[in-house]
């Protein structure tokens, strides 16, 4: 296998910065996800270094070499994209030795990698069927066994499972997951489903517009985002956000709601608050404790919409003088009724707090 480093790498399409500045360091057999929403630059990204877009500056490396004016094909990379691409008169077995075959590989070594590449996905059965015979699901596997066939030193995945329906994806989560321990190999994996990211990852890089906003584990990018935006990708139910003014009392900051309720916080983070100051409270609908009765630091609301999911229950709950609503997350068999008072208390460890700008306030960070 073998790692990939990007410096400074950019693309403009004429006037149009897609990318800009990007640097990451890709660790050999690391799984690293590219997340972010539609037209954010992560699949042009995933083109360069596959050598499908041009680098218009900055610098790419695979396995230590230099690869800006390498041809695809001589990259020692395999892509597996969101159409399966799969030629229709060809058989499964046909399909995945294609490309071995196009460049010259023996018969019977690609007899042999083919059977090698159907073992590890557990499609030993469908190598004599065509396209038509097969699920999406078969189909997908096809391509990825096809990119398997080659022995690649990076795989490449461009929203792979983008045309599944969502029983299937999170059939072939587990599949990629399985596949990327089994193979040991470095992958990068380009999404728009946070759910994708937070359970394949290694590592996950956000972008928006054309820049990298934060990197690093799922969870430290959940519970420590560097921004709103971060916060608000990453998580589902998505994080609620309520607009909040700082207050000092008895020397310690607690944060003020519109209807007059106040929050407190805990020391670390009361250190990083001024008084005075405008700020919005980020806090998981995991966070939040809801009841029937008031209690210090409660905020009070009414229940306006409740969903039944079967393994949780999600509340959205209205607080006087906040736009939006705010979202509790309760076990699959609480019972609360629509139109009901109910409070909310927040979990003060798992408060996160954003400036005027978006930026997250680091405790002690005064």
């Amino acid at each position: 296998m073998a790692s990939v480093e990007l410096s400074g790498v950019c693309k403009n399409f004429g006037a149009v910065e897609a990318v800009c500045d990007v640097s990451l360091s890709i660790k050999d057999r690391e799984f690293v996800v590219f997340v972010g929403p539609s037209g954010c630059g992560k699949s042009t990204l995933l083109r360069m270094i596959a050598g499908l877009e041009e680098i218009t500056s900055g610098e790419l490396r695979i396995g230590g070499k230099r690869m800006n004016d390498v041809p695809a094909a001589d990259r020692g990379i395999a892509m597996v994209f969101q159409s399966y691409a799969l030629y229709p008169h060809m058989t499964v077995a046909e399909n995945m030795g294609f490309g071995l075959k196009m460049s010259g590989v023996p018969k019977e070594e690609v007899r042999a990698k083919v059977a090698q590449a159907a073992a590890v996905l557990q499609i030993e059965e469908l190598l004599d069927r065509k396209p038509r015979a097969l699920s999406g699901g078969q189909r997908q596997r096809v391509a990825i066994g096809r990119a398997i066939t080659r022995n690649p030193g990076v795989f490449l995945f461009d929203e792979p499972l983008s045309n599944l329906d969502a029983g299937l994806r999170a059939q072939m989560r587990i599949e990629i997951a399985r596949l990327h321990a089994e193979l040991d190999a470095t992958m990068i994996y380009v999404t728009h489903d946070q759910v994708e990211a937070m359970t394949l990852a290694d590592r996950i890089v956000v972008m928006n517009k054309g820049r990298v906003e934060q990197q690093g584990s799922p969870l430290d990018l959940y519970e420590r985002p560097d921004n709103m935006f971060v916060a608000s990708f990453l998580g589902q139910p998505r994080i609620n956000f309520i607009q909040v003014r700082a207050e000092s009392r008895e020397g310690m900051a607690v944060l003020r709601l519109g209807a007059g309720d106040q929050v407190p916080l805990p020391p670390a983070l009361s250190a990083a608050v001024e008084p005075g100051a405008a700020l919005t409270l980020g806090i998981r609908p995991d966070a939040v404790g809801l009841s029937g009765e008031a209690a210090d630091g409660s905020v009070a609301g009414s229940i306006e919409l409740v969903e039944h999911l079967g393994s949780e229950t999600l509340i959205h709950v209205r607080l006087p003088e906040m736009v939006g609503l705010t979202t509790v997350t309760m076990p699959g068999k609480g019972r609360v009724e629509r139109g009901a008072a109910c409070w909310l208390t927040f979990d003060p460890e798992q408060i996160l707090l954003f400036d005027a700008g978006g930026t997250r306030l680091k405790p002690g960070a005064a």
